[in-house]
């Protein structure tokens, strides 16, 4: 297969760097090559910039709004924008509860949720994982029970990310219980200002907030807002999950980290007199995690050119190597930063703050992403799950 990129793709990439060059607010950019806390306000900002140039739902195929862009056009598109610095896309409308509505829902659920997915009017979350039911997801318990046109829901759901600042969740619930798990399950979307839903903070180890528990008591559920069939939500969740784990590859992420890493380690001492970037040791690790990232990035190329628009096995492929990539990277800054990474203070990375730690001014924010990073390799489903993937779909077949 030839991955040379032709004229065309030469010049959407070109149109894409030059966009990001004069739209990309500077405060955005500056928070997140100085790898500080960006907010709801900094994410909605940056999609409906994207939005007004058309291109707010890059995955999309025009007929529902979208960009109509090809596999390998959404790969540079990303590539482009985020390793230039500015925020990823929150993915949880337009690229993954999206798919599934197009997939799946009613028209009228269509006409109803998904205009207002690209123009941020709605930001959503995901209700997947459970305290017991993470990568075992099938043993979920949150129960939605049938009474009249409404579901009553009860139950708890963990790891919902941005639930703090999210307008509806897509939550998978538990509807019946005979047959195997996974033939009780549907899918409800689910208004976070409803009774009865609470959500509570959980402080993830670089002190910050993105994840949260969220709770349900009672809450009363149109049933207007099941999505497809009662009890057929598994085949929905695991086309909703490919496409969750081909976007935590972070491809772009990992360009920018590199890039970052390269400049920390020609401004970090090595003791000696030296830089940090001198030590051929250094370069070795750099230029293996280099190596890595581009044959990472082929692979990504290679499914995005045969992709059909659904993500097969492949993706847990993508995944695995992406969220280990980024983690390398991540362990690789803090071995620069040196002992100036060590002491850290959650408050040193928000966003006006100045941290007072003796030494450069990266350090303690390569702290904070390196603790950060350990959850890659859990949340979208384990890399060992993904491992079990790959064996039954690909080795086997």
């Amino acid at each position: 297969m030839d991955l040379r990129f032709t004229a065309a793709d030469d010049a959407f990439r070109e149109e894409v760097r030059a966009f990001v060059r004069e739209h990309l607010p500077a405060d955005i950019r500056a928070k997140v090559e100085s790898q500080r806390r960006l907010g709801k306000d900094d994410f909605v900002r940056w999609h409906r910039i994207l939005h007004a140039r058309g291109w707010g739902a890059p995955s999309w195929p025009k007929e529902y709004g979208g960009t109509g862009w090809s596999a390998l056009q959404r790969v540079i598109f990303e590539i482009e924008t985020i390793g230039a610095g500015a925020p990823r896309l929150i993915p949880f409308g337009v690229s993954m509860i999206a798919p599934v509505l197009m997939k799946f829902a009613s028209k009228e659920m269509q006409a109803r949720f998904l205009p207002r997915i690209p123009t941020m009017d709605d930001f959503w979350c995901q209700g997947y994982s459970e305290p017991g039911a993470g990568s075992d997801l099938a043993s979920l318990r949150t129960k939605a029970v049938r009474k009249g046109d409404c579901y009553i829901v009860n139950g708890q759901k963990t790891w919902t990310t941005y639930a703090q600042y999210a307008d509806w969740i897509f939550c998978l619930v538990r509807t019946g219980s005979d047959g195997k798990q996974q033939d009780g399950i549907s899918m409800l979307l689910i208004d976070m200002k409803s009774p009865g839903v609470t959500v509570r903070p959980i402080k993830t180890l670089d002190g910050g907030h993105d994840v949260n528990e969220t709770w349900f008591e009672d809450v009363e559920v149109p049933v207007e807002n099941l999505v497809g069939e009662e009890g057929r939500a598994w085949t929905y969740a695991k086309v909703l999950l490919g496409h969750e784990r081909t976007g935590i590859a972070g491809i772009g992420q990992c360009y920018r980290e590199l890039r970052r890493l390269k400049r920390y380690a020609r401004e970090a001492a090595d003791g000696h007199g030296g830089r940090m970037f001198d030590d051929v040791r250094m370069r070795d690790k750099i230029a293996r995690i280099e190596m890595e990232l581009m044959s990472l990035e082929m692979l990504l190329l290679r499914v995005a050119a045969q992709s059909k628009g659904q993500p097969g096995p492949e993706a847990s492929v993508v995944k695995i190597r992406g969220s280990e990539i980024q983690q390398d990277i991540a362990m690789l800054q803090m071995e620069v930063a040196g002992p100036h990474a060590w002491p850290f203070e959650p408050e040193w990375i928000e966003p006006d703050a100045a941290s007072p730690v003796e030494g450069p001014s990266w350090a303690a924010p390569a702290c904070a992403s390196y603790f950060d990073m350990r959850k890659l390799s859990i949340y979208g489903g384990t890399n060992e799950v993904q491992r079990g993937i790959i064996a039954r779909m690909m080795m086997q077949a």
